[in-house]
């Protein structure tokens, strides 16, 4: 695993941990030989299972359907752990340490979501239900607490590729490769609001609330089509041009709009413009993500995750960068709690990268590709969805 910032960022380290609300800052970095520690954070009260450096598993990843593919177990906390310039990154084990000296990352709840892959997750604007949906058709409604399900919706005709609660109605939709999107009541999940908002001509790829106009929902598909819907009508305001994989709005403010393609565009909400397109990775984006503030923004492609800092304009700077030597990169999301976090989902592995302090480290966590990730800042829970067939929490 090998990680790095911008060309001019400083190599000044950095022994304090990140605070809960610190926001992402410049990496430091390390010379070879050096032992990496991770920071003190605030112990969580919960005993984990031995997290180890970066596993190397060269297995390809199949593309289109499969891109949507396929160990484990939580281990005891680690300190500190050797740095890849010292060891074989496949084979470095971290040094386990008392679980109360340090940060902990710990699975708390695990559930056989599907029959088959699990593809898309989110969590509820309250925290109290978390959807799944993948390659069986069907989206679970689940509640958060026990992972029971509530509802399970099958209305879809193809696999499900992306499910997204809004941010302030009970209201879930769901995207799908039979070309459709569909909203649904959260509250009374049997109704929908009309059969399918129908008008892509390729499988649809994601799909986003917006987060401050109750009435806008984004959907793109996988000829790099974008649709604006009316919510209330289920009619179509706006078509354009912008990502094949995924889309997320900006948090809080809302005036962009990331699509993922083999860059990420800045798109403006209101004229549909691209601002900006952030130029980087070597290899197409497969997830974006943005913190809560809506100021920084992560995208992640096979072998590089990069994090930008956003001008007025839209105009991006990547501020953090992390190149993995080993199981290819697929999903993130932002830490609930310590947003200078990021989790990366991989194959079989999760990875914590502290941007603060440029570390990483990696966990087992699941069978097969962990190919979404989402989080809830009222419970402090982070889900993952694997084509394992499970989802789990982490705290």
């Amino acid at each position: 695993m090998s990680s790095s910032g911008p060309g001019n960022s400083t190599g000044t380290a950095n022994t304090a941990g990140p605070s809960p609300s610190s926001a992402p800052s410049t990496p430091s970095t390390h010379t070879p030989g050096d032992v990496i520690s991770m920071p003190a954070l605030p112990h969580s009260g919960i005993s984990s299972k031995p997290l180890m450096m970066f596993g190397s598993d060269d297995l390809e990843l199949q593309a289109d359907m499969d891109r949507f593919v396929e160990d484990g177990s939580l281990d005891d906390n680690v300190e500190s752990f050797l740095s890849h310039d010292d060891v074989d990154p496949r084979d470095a084990v971290g040094q386990c340490m008392d679980v109360s000296k340090g940060f902990t990352f710990t699975e708390v709840h695990s559930v056989k979501a599907s029959t088959s892959k699990v593809t898309s997750c989110h969590f509820s604007s309250d925290g109290k239900f978390l959807a799944s949906g993948g390659h069986d058709k069907k989206a679970v409604l689940w509640y958060t607490d026990t992972l029971k399900v509530k509802s399970t919706l099958e209305e879809h005709s193809a696999l499900i590729t992306d499910v997204r609660f809004s941010p302030s109605m009970p209201r879930l939709a769901t995207s799908s490769f039979d070309k459709t999107v569909r909203v649904w009541d959260a509250d009374n999940v049997t109704w929908l609001f009309y059969p399918y908002l129908l008008g892509h001509s390729a499988s649809v790829m994601s799909l986003d609330f917006h987060p401050n106009k109750d009435d806008l929902i984004c959907s793109c598909d996988s000829d790099g089509q974008i649709r604006y819907w009316s919510i209330n009508n289920g009619s179509c305001s706006s078509v354009f041009k912008g990502g094949t994989a995924q889309m997320r709005f900006q948090p809080r403010h809302g005036r962009f709009l990331a699509a993922a393609d083999n860059v990420v565009s800045i798109l403006d909400v209101e004229t549909q413009a691209c601002r900006h397109s952030l130029q980087g990775h070597t290899k197409p984006v497969h997830s974006v993500c943005w913190d809560p503030s809506g100021e920084f923004l992560a995208s992640v492609s096979e072998d590089s995750v990069r994090v930008w800092t956003l001008g007025s304009g839209g105009e991006g700077e990547c501020v953090h960068e992390l190149s993995c030597n080993g199981s290819k990169f697929h999903s993130c999301v932002f830490h609930p709690t310590y947003t200078s976090l990021l989790v990366i989902g991989c194959y079989q592995s999760l990875e914590l990268w502290n941007m603060t302090e440029n570390k990483t480290m990696t966990l087992s966590a699941h069978d097969g590709l962990i190919a979404a990730l989402t989080m809830s800042t009222v419970t402090g829970l982070v889900a993952s969805a694997s084509h394992d067939k499970f989802v789990k929490l982490w705290k």
